[in-house]
């Protein structure tokens, strides 16, 4: 019984691992899953533990936490230049 419980902390000390995706405000970046008006791209309009996203297609603004944001992610469109 102990065994399957080493085994859950051993992979989330894995998981925990993972790089964290850099992203700035104004960067364009494309998700998995299309928000239901059919857009895939979204600008970062805020950065923190939240990430804050507006739709470019109708406009709508969500918020997701940044682990949720990581993986939803599929690629980054473009990024903001950064001074």
């Amino acid at each position: 019984m102990p065994e399957p419980l080493i085994c859950a902390i051993i992979l989330s000390c894995r998981k925990g691992s993972e790089m964290v995706v850099e992203v700035n405000v104004n960067d364009i970046v494309r998700l998995r899953k299309p928000h239901p008006c059919g857009g895939y791209e979204w600008r970062v309009v805020r950065v923190g533990a939240d990430i804050g996203l507006k739709c470019l297609t109708c406009g709508r603004r969500v918020l997701l936490t940044r682990r949720n944001f990581e993986r939803r992610l599929k690629t980054m469109v473009s990024q903001a230049a950064t001074e």
